[in-house]
This record gives structure tokens, C-alpha cells and sequence, in this order.
């Protein structure tokens, strides 16, 4: 990237992946690098905020409108912190997610006054990204008012009872895979974005895991 004229903005971490933004002076272009397993994933362009510049592209400034209402250059999110990858084209969505992204990055109270569904999905992000930051949290923890559930009090108890407790506290059966050493069967709570394996054996809970939420998609 560097060889070709970019300079690096700046670097931030997923569930599974990792981001950089590079700036490009010469053409006034800013793109994202997805690195996923140490290799990289995608490429893609993106607005001349999200590498902390202001766009002279009025198409572009209209894209992340929210950025002129707030009254930054550059929102303290990224597109990646949205679920699709892509800023709200909505100037009042973008203003909100961006202030409830902020309130959940930088643990501030839950404040929706607005009684928006995009400062809601922004305070989640938010959350979540304060999570990856920090070393104090579980690196899977969904975030946002969607609380991330605990399973461990299962470990132990029947296969038949922990199923239903997991049902009950919101999670889904993905899949189901018997091995030499016991059943695995791998759950999903969208609600906290959880993705879980648990391990059976001689019809007793050996173990629950967290994995990564791609192995639930």
C-alpha cells in the first residue's frame, strides 16, 4: 500500500477480522483493508471521512451526510462498524447511530431520547467495539442493551437439560457433530451476536466454548 502512494490512517479490530484505513493525498481516495487469518480479505473504497478528510465529492458528503450535521470531518465510526459495512445515505440515521457509537464506546449511560432504532444498532457497536479494545471482556460479547448471556452454569448439568436452558435463554441450534469423543452442537443468540459449541459426553455437559460468530453463519 505504501508503494503505491497510500499512507496508513489508522487500525481497528472485529469479532474475526481486522481493519486498516489507508489515505491516498495524490487522488484524494481512502480505502479499507480487511485482513481475516492473517491474510488479507477485501479491498473496498470508502468516503474521505472515514480516513479523517474532508471530501470536496459532494456525492460522497451526501453518503455519510451525518457528518455535516454533526459537524466533524470525520465520524468517530467506520463503515465497518455497521452490520452491512456501509454509512446510512439518512443524514438524522447516521447522526443518530454516530452519537449512540459513542455513548456505548466510551461507556456512557443509554440515552435514547430520540427513541431511534439507529442509535440503538450505534450503542450495540459501540459496545462491542470497547469490548474488542479492551482485554477485561469477553472478545465474543455481542454489547448494546442486547446483554450477553452466560452459560457456564451449564457445564456439568444433564445434555437434555442444558438444550432446554439454552432455548430458553435465547439460543438456536446451528448444527450438530458427533465425534469419537462425544457430541458437539454449536448455538447462536442473534440477539447478542453469541456463538457457542457445547460439548457432551456419556450424556453430561463437558464444556462451552465461545467461537467465532462466523461459525454460526
Amino acid at each position: 500500500m505504501e508503494a503505491r502512494g497510500y499512507s496508513l490512517h489508522h487500525a481497528s479490530h472485529g469479532d474475526d477480522k481486522s481493519y486498516t484505513y489507508w489515505w491516498k493525498a495524490s487522488s484524494k481516495k481512502c480505502v479499507r483493508v480487511t485482513t481475516e487469518d492473517g491474510r488479507y480479505a477485501a479491498i473496498n473504497s470508502e468516503s474521505a471521512g472515514d480516513c479523517g478528510q474532508k471530501s470536496g465529492d459532494a456525492g460522497a458528503a451526501v453518503a455519510i451526510g451525518a457528518a455535516a450535521l454533526i459537524g466533524a470531518i470525520a465520524l468517530s465510526h467506520k463503515s465497518h462498524n455497521h452490520n452491512d459495512y456501509n454509512h446510512y445515505g439518512n443524514a438524522q440515521y447516521e447522526a443518530d447511530y454516530e452519537r449512540g457509537y459513542n455513548d456505548g464506546l466510551y461507556n456512557y449511560p443509554y440515552h435514547n431520547y430520540s427513541r431511534s432504532d439507529y442509535y440503538s444498532q450505534g450503542f450495540e457497536a459501540g459496545v462491542r467495539q470497547r469490548g474488542y479494545n479492551g482485554s477485561y471482556r469477553d472478545p465474543y460479547y455481542g454489547g448494546g442493551y442486547s446483554s450477553y448471556v452466560n452459560v457456564n452454569d451449564l457445564v456439568g448439568r444433564s445434555s437434555s437439560d442444558a438444550r432446554a436452558q439454552l432455548s430458553s435463554r435465547g439460543f438456536s441450534l446451528i448444527e450438530t457433530d458427533d465425534r469419537y469423543d462425544g457430541k458437539y452442537r454449536t448455538y447462536w443468540r442473534a440477539s447478542s451476536e453469541q456463538c457457542i459449541v457445547l460439548h457432551t459426553r456419556d450424556s453430561y455437559v463437558r464444556s462451552i466454548d465461545s467461537v467465532r460468530k462466523r461459525n454460526c453463519r
